[in-house]
C-alpha cells in the first residue's frame, strides 16, 4: 500500500502544476489575441484613412496652385570673385550664384542680358563691408540685395520678373 500511495502522490504532484499552468496559458493566449486584434484594427483603419487623406490632400494642392510651375535653376558660371582691403590686408570673397525662375522663356530672355547682370552683381559684391559679410545675417542681406538687383534688371530689360530668387550655392570669405 505504501507503494500505491507514493505513486498516487507523485501523480498528484505532477497534476497540480499542470492545473496551475492551464489558466496562465489561457490568459496569455487571450492577451495575444486581444493584441493581434488591436494591431489589425489599427492597421486597417489607418491604411484606409491615409489613402483618403492622401488623395484629398493632393486635390487641394492642385486646386490651390493650378498655375505654379516647377522651379528652374540657372547657374552663373564662373563664380564671382571680389577682393577687399580689410584692416590693411587683402581679403577675398568667392560666391557661386544660381538664379531660380519658374518660366523658361523669361529666363532665356534674361540670358541675353547676362553681361549686364554679371556686372551689376560684381559691383554689388565688391561694394560690401567685409565685416558685415562675416555674419549669416549679412550674407542673407546680400542675397536679398542681389535678388532685388536681378529682378530690377529683368523688369527693365524683359518687362517681367524673370527671376524669383538669387541663391548662393557657395560662399567663401578669406
Amino acid at each position: 500500500m505504501a507503494k500505491t500511495d507514493e505513486s498516487q502522490d507523485s501523480a498528484g504532484v505532477e497534476a497540480k502544476p499542470a492545473g496551475k499552468l492551464k489558466p496562465i496559458i489561457l490568459v496569455v493566449l487571450a492577451l495575444l489575441l486581444a493584441l493581434a486584434l488591436s494591431v489589425g484594427g489599427t492597421w486597417f483603419f489607418l491604411s484606409t484613412g491615409s489613402t483618403k487623406q492622401a488623395t484629398g490632400t493632393n486635390e487641394t494642392v492642385e486646386r490651390s496652385v493650378p498655375g505654379k510651375q516647377p522651379a528652374i535653376y540657372e547657374t552663373l558660371a564662373p563664380a564671382f570673385v571680389v577682393n577687399f582691403d580689410y584692416k590693411g590686408r587683402p581679403r577675398y570673397m568667392q560666391v557661386s550664384v544660381a538664379l531660380m525662375a519658374r518660366d523658361q522663356a523669361a529666363l532665356d530672355a534674361l540670358k541675353v542680358h547676362m553681361p549686364v547682370l554679371r556686372n551689376r552683381l560684381v559691383m554689388l559684391f565688391s561694394g560690401q563691408d567685409f565685416e558685415a559679410l562675416s555674419t549669416p545675417v549679412g550674407v542673407e542681406v546680400l542675397r536679398q540685395q542681389a535678388t532685388a538687383r536681378v529682378q530690377e534688371l529683368a523688369q527693365k530689360e524683359t518687362g517681367q520678373l524673370a527671376v524669383e530668387q538669387v541663391l548662393f550655392t557657395n560662399f567663401v570669405l578669406q
